[in-house]
């Protein structure tokens, strides 16, 4: 009985239930007809759209789902009046709203948060309001153009609309400046066009624009009275553009390097005040179709486009200054040396408006003097310049006097300038000049005062106070009686906490934080960083480098000196005064506040700080200096091993031989094994790959990028974290669940060796579907002892004895990917199996232990006070070979192999 009334019980429940649910469904397809019937009223629907049907889901231009709830209204370009009542926003299932091309006016109304397409453009709505787009998480396609909307901001709620790939809001009353959340690095990974035009912006275009998916970039015509303006260099590292509308802005200096664009087919500039000459990437565009350049300020030789594409680029009413009417003409010498020098100086707009013609002596070129044809005097004082001076000064021999005084250049006196003959007076008073002074012959007038810096290694501080005004003694006496009184409270403070701090560091794991900056005397201003969830701290300033010094020997990031580019940003080739090559990475990311990069910066300084070893990358130093943040590493000749190992072809170099490959595998292991085994820390790499992995001249390898490694909580082997790293290189476990081990790199290390026996990629999506993944495939052909060999890469020369290392690799290989973490082997195990393969070497280079004297023949005691003598009496040391990693602190040793 209790039985049969319980099933009763719940067959009514059941009941209940479905009457409710059918109730809810019956309800909410009342409202959509209900909602339905006041739009046809507001709109005075035509009887063409046949809306007379009591089922609102056969009405034209509706579409419902399976539920008849109503999921788009198409009624565009219908001569529709009226406006939009606000219960729309009562069709909960809409996904497709468009009414274009009509007259309705009013308020545009909210609209559910299921959105998917908006178009609405080429109407007479009044507002829109300005958290519309507020939680609407599906939306694609927004097109809002031509509406007389009251002026208003693009809202930070846009940025809820994850899904968005099309964003146009042209001629709809925007003011302001463009939001920095429409790179690459914010919400809308997918967004390929961005149309702004015809509203009321102004400001630099953000830098956060740096190498987004956009693909049509529309700014043009803006109506404020500054317009947009700056530079255009963001767009050099756009990479995916295809058209970029600017025109009829206020845009300034050069036309950027566009050399990787090899999609850009549409360029208008027109209408603007860029200055330099027409950069030889713009003409060669392998895509480009049309481009207008009317109107603006350009130098140089008037350019020559290839058959086929539509050119503007008229001279006669636009402002242009090409020295000849001749396209392809090339200008003279001289203009050519005098465009040189004003190049570092960012081709400024005073002399881009006055310098025509081809012949600076009869034109009266602005800042030169002539005598007898040739230029004798260069006089650009009080111009406000600010850039480097450039050493193609020195290619005007009948020179005598070379004026620059009260400007803001930056850095040194070049030596070239001790070259011109007839020079008498060099004056540059009042700049920011530093760094020792050229030795000119005794007759020569130089004139130095103002730059307080002049002679020393690097910049102060100091030398970026303005020179050119009357400053007041008294004054600057206060400001560094006031600094001197602000440091002494600061080391009080630092003295009354610092136990407290101490411990305190030890016991927790900060967030990321940035404390107060500090100046130090090269003019850098550096912070004390921790990055989350590791006690990371980067304190020393010995290894602070001026963003000056780091300017000049990369030719102030000069694009012919670009080595590589990556998620962290580019890395830049550059060589200090002594000679030392060096490779100086450039975080892409403008702000120092930004999370993610911060991390990664911060992160890569700790770890490099903290291990030392001869299969690991060198920091040589750090810069942090306003939102620049630079780390110098040695320099490595012959690039990343994915360059050797799988894109050889392409960068036109031999493949690498098998033994060679070998001996990179066994530095990898190496460098990953010491990072795996210090004393009382286990570092996790987190993203080995080939393009990590550095070769020198002699093919030895070392580990980089560490913006991703991760401390092990202290006592912990595996713990959870955010997900980061490179797909075909991640462990499976890793990928799902976020947990971490030290496996995860070991899984990375056998994906690698992969590659160096197959030649192939770890995600190629070239191969048949269901050999994509290169560990799969890899599997599978291992169990084939008859086939394997048809998956050694075919540039390799395999003998018996070169077979049977293959084998054992290959092996190795397959336990390093095995799905669980317990069955990969730990990287002293691997390094294990493949030293007897390698032949014994010895480094051809002197490496950091042979300056300090260390033999490996040393007994450690021996080894320890020769480092003492060196270091002085520091109690911890890290001593590395081709073989072991031994750290020593005290009387604690611990061997990682």
């Amino acid at each position: 009985m209790v039985k049969h009334a319980q099933l009763g019980f719940e067959g009514s429940f059941i009941f209940y239930l479905v009457l409710v649910l059918s109730f809810l469904v019956i309800s909410t397809r009342c409202q959509d007809a209900e909602v339905m019937g006041i739009l046809k009223i507001m709109i005075n629907a035509p009887i063409s759209f046949q809306w007379t049907n009591p089922d609102v889901c056969k009405w034209r231009h509706v579409t419902c789902d399976s539920s008849k709830r109503v999921t788009a209204i198409q009624i565009g370009s219908q001569n529709l009046q009226g406006s939009l009542p606000k219960e729309l926003v009562k069709l909960t299932s809409l996904e497709r709203f468009e009414c274009q091309f009509n007259s309705l006016t009013g308020p545009f109304p909210y609209l559910s948060k299921s959105l998917q397409k908006l178009v609405i453009h080429d109407n007479k709505f009044s507002f829109i309001p300005n958290d519309f787009f507020k939680g609407m998480s599906h939306l694609q396609e927004v097109r809002i153009d031509d509406n007389p909307f009251s002026q208003w901001h693009i809202h930070d709620t846009l940025r809820d609309c994850v899904a968005l790939h099309t964003f146009s809001a042209q001629s709809v009353g925007l003011v302001g400046t463009i939001p920095n959340f429409f790179g690459k690095d914010g919400p809308f990974p997918g967004l390929v066009l961005l149309a702004l035009s015809d509203n009321f912006l102004e400001g630099a275009l953000p830098t956060s624009l740096s190498d987004s998916s956009i693909e049509n970039l529309l700014v043009n015509g803006q109506n404020s009275l500054s317009k947009l303006n700056g530079t255009l260099v963001v767009l050099q590292n756009m990479k995916s553009l295809r058209q970029i509308w600017a025109n009829g802005n206020s845009f300034t200096g050069p036309i950027p390097d566009l050399s990787h664009h090899d999609q850009l087919s549409d360029v208008n500039l027109r209408d603007n005040q860029l200055t330099g000459v027409v950069p030889p990437s713009l003409i060669s565009l392998p895509s480009l179709k049309f481009v207008n350049l009317t109107n603006n300020f350009l130098q140089g030789s008037s350019p020559i486009f290839k058959y086929g594409v539509g050119v503007d680029n008229s001279m006669d009413k636009g402002k242009n200054q090409y020295c000849t009417d001749v396209p392809g003409q090339p200008c003279s010498p001289l203009v050519n040396s005098l465009l040189s020098i004003v190049e570092p100086m960012g081709y400024p707009l005073k002399f881009a408006q006055n310098w025509q013609g081809d012949d600076p002596c009869a034109n009266k070129w602005t800042g030169i003097i002539c005598s007898g044809g040739n230029i004798s005097v260069i006089n650009f004082q009080n111009m406000g310049l600010s850039g480097t001076i450039c050493p193609c000064f020195a290619k005007f021999t009948s020179v005598t006097k070379l004026l620059l005084a009260n400007n803001g250049f930056i850095g040194t006196i070049p030596n070239e300038l001790t070259s011109l003959p007839l020079l008498q007076e060099l004056d540059v008073s009042n700049n920011h000049l530093y760094g020792k002074v050229p030795l000119f012959r005794k007759d020569v007038v130089l004139k130095l005062a103002g730059n307080p810096d002049i002679g020393k290694d690097k910049p102060t501080s100091s030398s970026f106070i303005d020179n050119g005004s009357n400053h007041n003694t008294a004054i600057i006496i206060g400001i560094v009686v006031v600094a001197v009184i602000i440091l002494i409270s600061g080391v009080l403070i630092l003295v009354k906490f610092k136990r407290k701090w101490e411990h305190e560091r030890k016991t927790q794991n900060p967030p990321v934080i940035m404390v107060p900056s500090r100046r130090y005397g090269d003019g850098t201003t550096s912070a004390l960083l921790s990055p989350m969830g590791s006690v990371y701290q980067v304190e020393d300033h010995n290894m602070l480098i001026s963003v000056q010094v780091l300017r000049n020997v990369t030719n102030n990031f000069s694009e012919k000196n670009i080595l590589g580019k990556g998620g962290f940003g580019t890395v830049y080739k550059g060589e200090l005064h002594d000679g030392t090559k060096i490779a100086v990475k450039r975080m892409q990311s403008a702000g120092l506040v930004d999370e993610k990069g911060l991390s990664e910066f911060t992160a890569e300084i700790a770890v490099l700080t903290k291990v030392r070893h001869i299969n690991l990358v060198s920091l040589l130093g750090f810069c942090l200096d306003g939102s620049e943040r630079l780390l110098v590493y040695e320099h490595m000749p012959q690039g990343a091993l994915s360059k050797h190992l799988i894109n050889w072809k392409s960068e036109g170099l031999k493949p690498l031989e098998w033994k060679t490959r070998l001996g990179i595998a066994l530095d990898v292991a190496r460098g990953v094994e010491y990072l795996h085994g210090l004393a009382q820390q286990i570092f996790i790499h987190r993203d080995l790959k080939p393009s990590n992995i550095l070769l020198g001249d002699d093919m030895r390898a070392k580990v980089s990028d560490f913006g991703l490694v991760r401390l092990a909580p202290e006592g912990k082997t595996s713990f959870q974290t955010k997900l980061a790293g490179t797909f075909g290189y991640m462990a499976p476990e890793y990928a799902a669940t976020g947990r971490l081990t030290t496996k995860v790199d070991v899984y990375s290390f056998g994906v690698i060796l992969m590659e160096m026996i197959t030649g192939r990629k770890a995600l190629d999506d070239n191969q048949p579907e269901e050999n994509v993944h290169l560990v799969t495939w890899f599997r599978k052909m291992l169990l084939n002892k008859n086939s394997f060999q048809t998956t050694i890469d075919p540039t390799i020369e395999v003998d018996a004895e070169t077979l049977v290392n293959i084998n054992i690799v290959a092996e190795l290989a397959g336990h390093c990917c095995a799905r669980e973490p317990y069955q990969r082997p730990d990287m002293s195990h691997v390094v294990n199996v493949l030293s007897p393969l390698v032949e014994v070497w010895k480094p051809s280079e002197t490496n950091v232990d042979d300056i300090y004297g260390i033999d490996y023949d040393m007994t450690l005691p021996e080894a320890l006070q020769r480092w003492k003598d060196f270091e002085g009496s520091s109690t911890t040391l890290e001593l590395t070979s081709p073989s072991s990693s031994v750290l020593l602190n005290g009387n604690n040793t611990k061997s990682s192999t």
